[in-house]
């Protein structure tokens, strides 16, 4: 994460150009060679970040209290992990913002947030699983995976739900970075990622 953070203030500071790997890992305190045994190019080191931001809200999903049926779990999600000086320091999403300013411009660092999107909307079908289970106490053929994460197999609903909650937060995100909004105001990231949620009240809910 170390390395993640240096190339994030170093991408903000002198621009994606501008910044070498060799810059990152310097920044970091780590040799060049360490920085390629984790990542094939500068862009790729923004990616530790990314996913981390997107599994804080997975897991606010898996842990919300089990009473609430899945469109309150997501909502109660997204408002205690995107919330500015509750679940989020103001200064990350600003972070965020100018993050995915530079995505746009930048294929190689567009797919990085893909690809984090992608395995949050993996993981996120995983918690609703794990909702699932213990409402029915069956995982509807979901196993495990080494990291202790459900995994989801046959459950095309499953799939559908976390692919349509992960896009309605994504995109959220999305549009608030490309604005000048406030993070806190009525068009902020968490205000429109419950208006996206509140959208979709009559999708029916796989794990629900």
């Amino acid at each position: 994460m170390e390395i993640a953070r240096a190339a994030a203030g170093l991408f903000m500071r002198d621009g994606l150009r501008a910044t070498r790997a060799e810059d990152i890992a310097r920044a970091a305190g780590v040799a060049p060679r360490t920085f390629y045994r984790y990542f094939g190019s500068k862009e790729e080191s923004l990616g530790p970040l990314f996913a981390a931001g997107a599994q804080k809200w997975v897991e606010a999903v898996r842990d919300a209290p089990a009473q609430l049926p899945v469109p309150e779990a997501l909502h109660h999600a997204v408002v205690s992990t995107l919330t500015p000086g509750v679940g989020v320091r103001p200064e990350s999403l600003e972070w965020v913002r100018s993050l995915l300013r530079l995505a746009e411009g930048n294929p190689a660092l567009l797919r990085v947030w893909g690809e984090a999107c992608q395995t949050a909307e993996r993981m996120l079908a995983g918690a609703l699983a794990a909702r699932s289970a213990g409402d029915t106490g069956d995982t509807g053929g979901a196993g495990e995976s080494a990291d202790g994460w459900p995994v989801v197999g046959a459950s095309l609903e499953l799939r559908l739900s976390a692919a349509v909650a992960g896009a309605a937060v994504r995109v959220a995100v999305e549009a608030w970075a490309a604005g000048e909004d406030a993070a806190d105001g009525p068009d902020g990231p968490v205000a429109l990622a419950v208006r996206n949620l509140g959208a979709l009240r009559d999708f029916p809910w796989g794990a629900g």
